[in-house]
């Protein structure tokens, strides 16, 4: 465990990386709006996962990797651009469709408004980011102490990092659903979808421009 004082300076800079809105938030905001708060959890427990896979990985010298290799770092990028930029075209779509509904076309599949699904989008919006990779290994370092075991200080770090990460997801999610309340005609009209399937879209070719550190 760090000494309290650097414990305390992580937790301010863990705060204000999870209510920065990011795609984590925005995928956590739109399954609240359109399917409700618990609906919502199930994506943020997939992406506080991701957050625990990730520094693991970090830990275990994924981002060394990431950093020597050109083709590993462009890869993950890709990928994750083009998921995020999929997710945006998907919401695009289903503009004005009530969620969970069953379609006309009996072929189309369902199952993606099912808590195991929601859980796999979340845990694959933080995996397929390189940028919370770089971040994870960036940011716990600073926070380390050498004179001390280091597997005790990550796993402190990281469970911090996650519950405060639920917490952020936790609070857009119950604000998203407080504002459907009060504008419940403007969500019926499709534009929520809409504006949070360009948000996707713009995070995804955001990330296509990140360059290795």
């Amino acid at each position: 465990m760090p000494a309290w004082t650097t414990y305390l300076l992580f937790i301010s800079f863990a705060l204000a990386a999870s209510f920065t809105p990011g795609p984590a938030v925005m995928l956590s905001i739109h399954n609240a709006l359109h399917l409700g708060w618990r609906h919502a959890l199930w994506s943020s427990l997939g992406n506080i996962s991701g957050l625990l896979i990730l520094a693991t990985l970090s830990a275990l010298g994924l981002n060394a990797v990431l950093q020597s290799s050109e083709m590993a770092f462009t890869v993950l990028k890709i990928a994750g651009a083009g998921y995020l930029i999929w997710l945006g075209i998907q919401q695009w779509r289903k503009a004005g469709k009530p969620p969970g509904a069953m379609p006309e076309d009996r072929s189309v599949p369902t199952t993606e408004y099912r808590p195991r699904a929601l859980y796999s989008r979340g845990l694959t919006v933080a995996l397929t980011n390189p940028k919370a990779i770089v971040f994870i290994a960036a940011l716990f370092p600073q926070f380390l102490s050498v004179t001390k075991p280091m597997a005790p200080q990550y796993a402190a770090l990281t469970l911090t990092f996650m519950l405060i990460s639920l917490l952020a997801l936790s609070t857009y999610a119950g604000l998203a659903v407080l504002a459907r309340r009060r504008l419940s005609t403007w969500f019926a009209s499709g534009w929520p979808q809409r504006i949070s399937g360009s948000v996707f879209c713009a995070f995804g070719l955001g990330l296509l421009r990140l360059q290795r550190a």
